[in-house]
């Protein structure tokens, strides 16, 4: 009975191919949290393959609707030990989203699991089914080799709302955190910083996503007979967008970006570099904040991007001044900032800048906010040397994701120090088609989550 001997049983359900069966079993079930219709995918994801896959663990398993009528119900499997010290809570969501699957490249389809070479090619198989199967995996290897024990108690929940925000989690978490009485939070979800290099994270960056708008009138009219004497919706739209970014993408808002970046944010993101591996973009080191480097912008910063901007018929222009514009905005931010004040402070600027004929809306009702935990807490330091003895290299370390997750429910509705240990990696054309993992990390993740998960049966890392 040895870590050793844990972490190699982990990489043999890969290498026997246990791990591919399970994730394409999973994969198979096509559960789109945006589709209506999926409900019944929903059960058989929570019923029939997380029950029957955890309770042989030890896993009391119990299905709960949400609280939320917007939402998808929640899978909750604990277990418990005589004698344990602490209690981990863990998560994973069993939701994807849409299958696009007819721009899935020839060969290819999003409810099977294709293997390439070093690719796993399938819809959640990077987000989430498959990070939460190693995690799953891995303590199986555990229990195995310890004859049927972790050394500390868990709570697994396991939704299907994530990839619509998550509705219903902050409700349903507040209402069972005295029940549960966890210690401290370990999951899996999101991309690592390089293929090639684990990474953990402390928390996530906040997302809102809003809408512009700018209505003139009804219907459009002839460009010749009206150019010139009519307002062009888009191009207002466009003077309101500039003033927001500078031509190099710096905001000027000041309500929107923390007041300074952190001396252990800094230190931390000191020897990260951002890379998507051989299929990832390339960096433009003009664009963002000036004075940061490329991972102190997207991990210790906040962001403003358009994601969509429409005036007229973009696929079929005609010679007509549109009456309408409409552009979608998100803003990514950090700790340090404050949502609330986000839109409010937009509303001054634009008026301030002669504007007031633009119009502001928030376009989505949940937020995930924004979380960070310090990188110099003991549950950072503890979770960094095990991963360390188990790859035998240094981990990156990143104060939050560029993305976002419902990390705030668990670090600010239950009071958990959090720490995420993601399992793939950025050119993983995750919410796109083709999306894929690679094998590689993933025997990678199994044996560092089996080192972690035997290292927090030896004793508390708090």
């Amino acid at each position: 009975m040895s870590r050793d001997a844990a972490i190699q049983a982990a990489t043999r359900y890969l290498d026997e191919g246990g791990f591919v069966a399970d994730l394409a079993r999973r994969v198979a079930i096509p559960t789109e949290s945006q589709n209506a219709e999926r409900g019944s995918a929903m059960a058989d994801y929570l019923e029939r393959e997380m029950r029957a896959t955890l309770e042989p663990l030890g896993f009391a398993c119990q299905v709960h609707p949400n609280p939320n009528p917007k939402g998808w119900p929640f899978l909750v499997a604990i277990r418990r030990e005589p004698g344990a010290k602490h209690t981990v809570f863990s998560y994973g969501h069993g939701d994807v989203v849409r299958g696009q699957d007819a721009q899935w490249r020839a060969g290819l389809s999003p409810w099977t699991v294709t293997q390439e070479g070093d690719r796993l090619y399938g819809r959640g198989t990077a987000d989430n089914k498959g990070q939460h199967s190693v995690n799953i995996g891995a303590l199986a290897a555990v229990l195995g080799v310890r004859g049927g024990r972790l050394g500390f108690n868990m709570v697994l929940v396991i939704e299907t709302g994530e990839e619509i925000g998550s509705p219903g989690l902050q409700e349903f978490c507040a209402m069972h955190r005295k029940e549960w009485g966890c210690d401290l939070f370990l999951a899996s979800d999101g991309p690592r910083l390089d293929p090639a290099r684990p990474t953990l994270y402390c928390g996530a960056r906040g997302a809102l996503n809003f809408d512009m708008s700018v209505n003139y009138r009804q219907g459009a009219h002839h460009s010749g007979n009206w150019g010139g004497l009519l307002a062009d919706p888009g191009i207002t739209l466009a003077h309101a967008i500039s003033s927001i970014v500078s031509p190099t993408g710096q905001i000027r808002i000041p309500e929107w970006v923390p007041a300074e970046l952190p001396a252990s944010v800094r230190a931390a993101l000191a020897d990260c570099a951002v890379s998507g591996g051989e299929d990832g973009p390339q960096i433009d080191t003009w664009w963002g904040e000036p004075g940061l480097t490329p991972a102190e912008r997207v991990y210790g910063w906040c962001s403003f991007d358009v994601l969509a901007f429409k005036t007229g018929n973009p696929d079929m222009p005609v010679n007509a001044i549109p009456g309408q514009a409409s552009a979608h905005c998100q803003i990514r931010f950090v700790v340090g900032t404050d949502y609330r004040q986000f839109l409010p402070a937009l509303r001054r600027h634009l008026d301030r800048q002669g504007l007031g004929m633009v119009q502001v809306a928030q376009a989505r009702a949940e937020i995930m906010d924004a979380t960070r935990l310090d990188p110099e807490h003991p549950f950072v330091r503890w979770a960094l040397q095990s991963v360390s003895r188990t790859t035998g290299v240094k981990p990156a370390l990143l104060p939050n994701l560029g993305g976002s997750l419902p990390n705030d429910v668990f670090a600010d509705t239950l009071g958990l120090p959090t720490v995420w240990v993601p399992h793939s990696y950025a050119a993983c054309s995750q919410h796109a088609p083709n999306e894929h993992i690679l094998l590689p990390v993933m025997r990678q993740g199994l044996a560092m989550m089996a080192g972690l998960f035997w290292d927090l049966g030896e004793g508390s890392p708090l």
